[in-house]
């Protein structure tokens, strides 16, 4: 069986691809048209002594081809990435008024308490919570025993080290968290009021007082 394409049969060819043609083009396309026609430009000035086979016509076919696959799948992309953001505005702005747990270590107090949290990269079999004041002295120190790895939260009732109820402010803590005598990754989370939702260049952020601005991901926690 002969390995060469006849002039009838790029005809064919041409025929079905002008039948199948829209009426309007993308620029992909267009490029992929003026791709085909050099090919059949190609195909019908070849040597008769040394014709183009099938495996190099499918394989210039094939490169038609990605030149349009990957014009449609930005477009897809496109579209799929406008829905998500569009998704998530409106997943962010449900957050306005919320209470959100989120990276920091602030930990104010006031007279019902104080709230806090902490995420856990593993398995601690001690986690202990450290307090200090405006000027870095330490004032309370808080055992939570072992925890699994993850987020978890805690409640200060506002009192030092001796029992006593220190005033009202702001306080920061730190987390230590071992296990078996081997550091465990932790993370300070503070607790935060979101107030408003921002629009930046890497999308939507949450603005809350105190803290400034977070990225929506970063919330690990909502109450």
């Amino acid at each position: 069986m002969s390995n060469t394409i006849s002039n009838a049969t790029v005809n064919s060819v041409m025929q079905q691809l002008s039948e199948n043609k829209s009426s309007t083009t993308s620029a992909a396309d267009q490029l992929g048209d003026r791709f085909m026609t050099m090919l059949v430009t190609q195909m019908q000035n070849q040597d008769p002594l040394n014709p183009m086979d099938n495996a190099e016509i499918t394989s210039q076919l094939a490169q038609i081809n990605t030149v349009k696959g990957i014009d449609s799948l930005n477009s897809t992309l496109q579209k799929l990435l406008s829905s998500y953001s569009d998704a998530l505005s409106m997943q962010s702005s449900s957050l306005v008024g919320k209470n959100v747990l989120a990276a920091g270590n602030s930990l104010p107090l006031v007279d019902q308490g104080a709230i806090g949290g902490l995420k856990l990269d593993g398995d601690a079999d001690k986690v202990s919570i450290l307090i200090s004041d405006a000027n870095g002295v330490k004032v309370a120190q808080q055992e939570l025993g072992a925890q699994k790895a993850g987020v978890i939260d805690f409640a200060w009732d506002g009192k030092d080290a001796n029992g006593t109820r220190v005033a009202n402010g702001n306080y920061q803590f730190s987390v230590q968290a071992t296990q078996g005598g081997n550091k465990v990754g932790a993370t300070a989370l503070e607790v935060g009021t979101v107030s408003a939702l921002v629009r930046g260049q890497n999308g939507f952020q949450l603005e809350i007082p105190g803290t400034g601005l977070v990225d929506f991901n970063a919330v690990q926690q909502i109450y």
